[in-house]
């Protein structure tokens, strides 16, 4: 990882002239695929008063389309990463099942592992960075990673 370092900071330096949060999500996208592999990079804007998140941005908008908005009041993943601001790990068929609507989507493209990441500010979830893979195990690495784009990718997304 140390020999990446230069690049990553020089990436996300770039991205950061740019101004706004999609430059830094491309790059994390980016980087994301160099690093960890992951197959489907979504970010999402959260509205805390009616408790929903909408689509900033996809690695595949033919499947996840910009601007699709999604319900999360009374869910536990909306209580865990939303409200709470902790990041969900979820791994196999029945956890994607479970606490995704759009299930049959993310099976169906093949992917049966996601990370779902609060992007805080001032204390407060803004936003979710989410990473998906075809694997149905989490690798550590990988989460490591992700939890690093997620921190770099955060800025401006109020």
């Amino acid at each position: 990882m140390p020999d990446l370092l230069p690049g990553l900071i020089e990436t996300f330096e770039r991205a950061a002239l740019q101004g706004g949060p999609l430059p830094r999500i491309r790059a994390a996208d980016r980087l994301g695929r160099e690093l960890a592999g992951h197959q489907l990079l979504t970010a999402m804007v959260f509205d805390r008063e009616a408790m929903t998140v909408q689509r900033l941005y996809s690695s595949r908008p033919e499947e996840y389309p910009v601007g699709g908005r999604k319900p999360k009041r009374d869910t536990a993943w909306g209580r865990q990463v939303l409200l709470e601001a902790r990041r969900f790990e979820g791994e196999g068929e029945g956890t994607i099942r479970e606490h995704f609507a759009d299930h049959g989507v993310i099976l169906g493209l093949g992917l049966r592992s996601i990370v779902n990441l609060p992007i805080i500010l001032g204390g407060r979830c803004v936003g979710t960075l989410n990473m998906l893979w075809p694997e149905p195990a989490l690798v550590p690495e990988r989460i490591e990673v992700a939890r690093l784009l997620a921190l770099l990718a955060a800025p401006d997304w109020a």
